[in-house]
């Protein structure tokens, strides 16, 4: 299998080092790190970051509140679909999509891809529907918008399963190589989850998506995070025991097997760049990438 990270989707918060740890400007820049996965099934995406029609109508899509709060910025060759394309594949051949969880920075572009099959928990799309997502923002989080048109969905439980270095609930996919696994991680929503993939080489990445937001979360003896993204995570979590026990585990896991394993999460972009093999700089006028 040949793995491609992806970022789609650029936010830039205000607070620049407050949020990403690094930033002394005034604004923040926050990543939506997805895969593409290029496997003898077709191609397989694990979340979608924004899609076209986030980009071409917001105010539709998106509820004001997140769009005031993460200042995304919303370009057209940050989605999926379009780094689909400049990889040299058609959107048509992405067979799979597996969705951790169905916030609206990791949903918007599952109706690019309308002959793909979405993956996900059973709980997650349950909650989704109802916009069960916390008090304040559970109206906001979701938007079914995002999601009506897609017609072929494959729910799993949350238990049950088989044991995967000390998690016991990790379960194959439908349709997809063993080496991709979903991981149940819920705390940040209801039935969010992790995706593991084994590389040729051997290791593991296990894509912890929402589980944390900020590398010195689990990568070193002593947590640390930035205080913007502390209060984002309280913000949006709807189970802080759950959040903070897998919080735990996570670290327990880099600790303990990080030559076995590599961890990363949905928006961090030292993490994102350590991946992908570039730098990242974001404004809210532009974005650079270079190599």
């Amino acid at each position: 299998m040949r793995i491609h990270h992806l970022n789609c989707g650029t936010c830039c918060p205000v607070g620049g080092r407050a949020f990403d740890g690094r930033t002394d400007g005034l604004f923040g820049a926050l990543v939506c790190h997805c895969l593409l996965i290029e496997t003898d099934a077709g191609l397989v995406l694990v979340d979608t970051g924004f899609g076209t029609k986030d980009v071409e109508h917001p105010d539709r899509r998106l509820s004001r509140f997140f769009l005031g709060l993460n200042n995304p910025q919303l370009r057209s060759e940050e989605t999926a679909i379009a780094q689909v394309r400049i990889l040299g594949h058609d959107p048509r051949d992405v067979r799979h999509i597996v969705v951790t969880h169905l916030d609206f920075d990791h949903a918007g572009g599952l109706e690019d891809f309308p002959n793909a099959t979405v993956h996900v928990t059973a709980r997650e799309k349950e909650v989704a529907d109802q916009r069960q997502g916390g008090a304040f923002v559970g109206d906001k989080r979701y938007r079914p918008q995002q999601w009506n048109g897609v017609d072929d969905w494959r729910l799993y439980p949350l238990g049950g399963g088989d044991r995967w270095f000390g998690f016991d609930t990790v379960r194959s996919l439908e349709g997809l190589p063993p080496e991709i696994l979903l991981v149940p991680l819920p705390g940040h929503t209801w039935g969010h989850t992790g995706v593991a993939v084994r590389e040729d080489g051997g290791k593991w990445l296990l894509y912890a998506a929402d589980a944390y937001f900020y590398r010195g979360e689990i990568g070193g003896e002593h947590y640390a995070c930035t205080p913007g993204l502390r209060g984002y995570q309280r913000l949006m979590q709807v189970d802080a025991a759950s959040r903070l026990t897998n919080l735990e585990r996570l670290r327990q896991l880099q600790l303990e097997h990080g030559e076995e394993v590599r961890i990363f999460c949905a928006h961090d972009v030292v993490e994102y760049e350590l991946l992908a093999g570039r730098s990242y700089k974001a404004s809210p006028s532009r974005a650079q990438l270079s190599a």
